[in-house]
């Protein structure tokens, strides 16, 4: 009794943070940012557990929602995500974790946003001139984690992004900084903490900014072909700050059932609450559900749900680890989350 107390007394501390803070924004901010792909979540297991994951994740997905959660992985990993993303698009991730002895975890990430080809159009040829366009973005990522102490661990990661549209490109430099405590209550309740995207604007550059136009066009026989550049404004990265708990509400040697709930922070929307919730049988078979962004005004996110499955069957010596999330996506349908990953 005592456990579900304490629980139901963190989750309301965290939503009556929340809605003192929404209270003083009126303004969501939706479209002042850059990159927004940074944004889309990583991994079928946490997205389908509503996002709540700040403090849950243990594996190479954890290089996106908190860098400190690889402290403790004590086996290299390889991670491959793949979601089919609202708009026609796909969005990719692939993750490498490599301890190094007990200097703490290295770990490397490419991030990827892609989309077909499309017809290039005018109004003199609204059916198009002959010309493909391409719009894509990436990112790379290096990071490392240390554990400080076996309940308290803290983790970096520096970060290269692009954004590219035909022949133009932006690009930036950004960090994530992120920490994890595990305390002595509630079968171990952890507390995780990351900020993610503090970096520089990004300002499109490139050769379809530049104009022709005539020197005067008051006097006949001017140059009619001055070269001109028109200076795009520079956008922010999507500043991102999350909190979270999570706890073992039940655990045998057979079963764990895990619980968490994340307030999330961002620069670009207003705050909201994540829960998830995550069973798991023999750490073989796993069911999971969640709620993404409750309390959000005008949020797309809502109900998620997973499962997945670990075996070392396969392979000789390396875990196979396979995840697939949905999660309703309000308006905009629903996206469909398939993380792989090799655990030797």
């Amino acid at each position: 009794m005592q456990k579900i107390i304490l629980i139901v007394f963190s989750s309301i501390c965290l939503i009556s943070l929340l809605q003192a803070q929404s209270s003083n924004q009126n303004v969501s901010k939706v479209g002042t940012a850059a990159a927004t792909f940074l944004e889309i979540p990583v991994g079928a297991r946490a997205a389908s557990m509503g996002g709540a994951f700040v403090s849950v994740a243990n594996d190479a997905s954890a290089l996106y929602w908190n860098v400190a959660g690889i402290a403790h992985v004590e086996h290299k990993e390889i991670l491959g995500i793949h979601t089919r993303w609202i708009g026609e698009t796909s969005f990719d991730f692939a993750g490498l974790l490599i301890p190094i002895w007990d200097a703490g975890v290295l770990g490397l990430s490419f991030t990827s946003l892609s989309m077909d080809d499309m017809i290039v159009r005018t109004i003199e040829k609204p059916e198009g001139t002959g010309e493909y366009f391409s719009a894509g973005d990436i990112c790379i990522g290096l990071s490392y984690a240390f554990a400080l102490t076996e309940r308290f661990a803290i983790g970096a990661t520096a970060k290269y992004i692009q954004q590219s549209i035909w022949h133009m490109s932006a690009s930036a430099f950004a960090v994530d900084l992120g920490t994890t405590f595990r305390t002595d209550l509630l079968n171990g309740m952890v507390i995780g903490a990351s900020i993610s995207n503090f970096g520089t604007s990004m300002q499109l550059a490139g050769r379809d900014t530049r104009r022709f136009s005539p020197a005067d066009e008051t006097k006949l026989g001017s140059n009619q072909s001055i070269p001109q550049n028109t200076e795009m404004d520079t956008w922010p990265l999507p500043l991102l700050f999350q909190i979270g708990i999570s706890t073992d509400a039940l655990k045998s040697e057979d079963f764990r059932w895990t619980i968490a709930v994340d307030a999330a922070h961002p620069s670009d929307n207003y705050e909201s609450v994540n829960v998830g919730t995550e069973a798991a049988y023999k750490d073989f078979l796993f069911l999971r559900a969640g709620y993404n962004q409750l309390f959000m005004k005008d949020r797309e996110g809502g109900f998620a749900l997973g499962v997945g499955f670990n075996s070392s069957a396969l392979f000789s010596g390396v875990l196979f680890k396979f995840d697939f999330g949905y999660q309703d996506m309000k308006r905009l349908q629903n996206a469909q989350f398939m993380s792989i990953a090799l655990e030797f």
